[in-house]
């Protein structure tokens, strides 16, 4: 049920900001963009560290330096292996095909950075446990409103692709849904703690993207929350 009202609110949101971009000179959505971007940036930065700092007292502390070295270097090692990001622009070249958007240039980009920026995340993880275990939808309930506001100001900028964002979050959400008996016992506190603050970190590489350009391949990079799970388990403290 979760993954369905997230799934709506992501096309929903995407009908909206396409009505509405219409209505918007260049210079808007361009100006747009940068507030999105800028936003995307501290959505990941407050989440990156809140994972990274703790208050010892009067101090604040630091901490999981190593944990975030150990993930985005080998995660960047294995997707660049990979290709993930051409893998999913490859997608997005076939979806805009499949869709009549052929002529539209920005879908691709549209559709990447908007799936990028919905799908990455613990609330995506944690909602679909919950919901696939307890039936309680909350998490992806409020996930879903957050997602309607994003893709509705990304697509005033990049155009209707962000709004097929909705078929990567139904896939991955969905799935996770289902098979929520089975991830449980893997997703531990510390695997959770884990995967949020390396996934902060991703959505703030989104962020960099929407400011200054594309300059850090971000889909390479989703194999660190793998890595990142994976770490929770090894008997050292990174």
């Amino acid at each position: 049920m979760g993954t369905i009202i997230n799934t709506a609110a992501i096309i929903i949101g995407g009908i909206l900001g396409y009505f509405f971009g219409n209505l918007l000179k260049e210079r808007h959505q361009n100006t747009l963009n940068m507030a999105c971007g800028v936003c995307v940036l501290f959505i990941g930065l407050a989440g990156a560290l809140e994972g990274m700092l703790s208050i010892d007292g009067t101090n604040i502390v630091s901490g999981h330096s190593m944990l975030v070295i150990a993930c985005m270097a080998l995660g960047a090692l294995v997707g660049e292996i990979i290709n993930l990001e051409d893998r999913f622009e490859q997608f997005g070249e076939w979806l805009k095909i499949k869709t009549g958007n052929a002529k539209d240039q920005k879908f691709v980009e549209g559709f990447v950075t908007a799936s990028l920026t919905v799908c990455i995340g613990a609330m995506a993880i944690v909602g679909s446990i919950q919901d696939g275990i307890y039936g309680d939808y909350s998490i992806l309930a409020t996930k879903a409103v957050l997602d309607l506001i994003i893709v509705m100001v990304m697509t005033c900028s990049f155009g209707k692709g962000c709004a097929f964002s909705a078929l990567p979050v139904a896939v991955l959400q969905g799935g996770m849904t289902g098979l929520a008996r089975l991830i449980e016992p893997v997703m531990t506190g510390e695997a959770l703690s884990n995967l949020s603050l390396i996934g902060s970190i991703l959505i703030f590489c989104v962020g960099l993207n929407l400011v200054w350009g594309k300059k850090i391949r971000v889909a390479n990079l989703l194999p660190a929350l793998v890595i990142a799970v994976i770490i929770a388990f090894l008997p050292v403290n990174v």
